[in-house]
């Protein structure tokens, strides 16, 4: 049995571990736990219940008011790991600079960044976005629906991305790549970036940005960027979305197709 003299001694270790990691605790509670009662007491997935508040708060055809009312949702009522509005400015700035016409997306989630670049996008641009998990791609569509952006600007592709990427050439008639946003899985970052080179997507300058590079952290993915000569790289440091606190960072990626 542990004497309350070596229990007094732990108190000051867990009050510094509690404030240090304050913001990760609460994280956890509202992005795990409040999730996890709700589900339990609504009986409908977040993803869902966010779409109902959307929908009910905000005008339809207006993508800048609906990604407005998906960050109030995600402050004010349940966490939703979105792009959120700070790194949508450098995901804006990169769009702007590069104008891509063919721009493919690894993780459609809710549909926040999918409405973010297609409002973006040039005159005859497409986005294809890959979704594997059914419920969020069901939200996600209905979301780009609401914001106004038909088949011909946003194709929605369900299914896992290991799967689709060796089929964008032949099923979807999808030849090269200018613009990749990767915001999905981050242990399939690599994989997933090795596809598009095996496969030949990638055309000289195109540029990849992935999310969430610094927490969770994809450190293969980067290791492999920094280490293979094929890219030139950069690390735009921000803060995870909806959580000032907690340091992220965006990595930009420029495909040289240097070996």
């Amino acid at each position: 049995m542990v004497s309350p003299a070596i229990a007094l001694a732990f108190i000051p270790f867990v009050v510094t571990l509690l404030i240090r990691y304050r913001h990760y605790f609460c994280l956890f509670y509202r992005a795990v736990l409040v999730r996890r009662v709700r589900d339990y007491l609504t009986g409908i997935p977040k993803e869902e219940r966010a779409f109902q508040y959307v929908l009910t708060h905000t005008i339809p055809g207006d993508p800048q008011h609906i990604l407005e009312t998906f960050d109030h949702w995600s402050y004010h009522c349940e966490y939703l790991s979105n792009l959120g509005p700070q790194k949508a400015k450098i995901l804006e700035r990169l769009i702007y600079e590069k104008a891509p016409l063919r721009v493919l997306e690894l993780g459609t989630y809710c549909g926040y960044a999918t409405i973010l670049i297609a409002q973006l996008l040039p005159l005859g641009a497409r986005l294809y976005t890959v979704e594997m998990d059914e419920r969020k791609a069901a939200v996600a569509e209905k979301v780009i629906r609401l914001a106004g952006f038909d088949d011909d600007t946003v194709e929605l592709i369900r299914g896992p991305s290991q799967e689709v990427i060796p089929q964008l050439k032949e099923k979807y008639g999808l030849s090269h790549v200018d613009f990749i946003f990767m915001d999905h899985w981050k242990r399939c970052y690599l994989r997933d970036l090795q596809l598009l080179e095996a496969h030949d997507l990638l055309l000289e300058g195109a540029t990849i940005v992935a999310d969430n590079i610094i927490f969770p952290g994809a450190p293969h993915f980067m290791q492999y960027v920094k280490a293979c000569g094929k890219y030139k790289w950069r690390i735009h440091r921000t803060s995870l979305q909806y959580f000032r606190a907690i340091p992220d960072g965006v990595a930009q990626l420029t495909w040289t197709g240097l070996q």
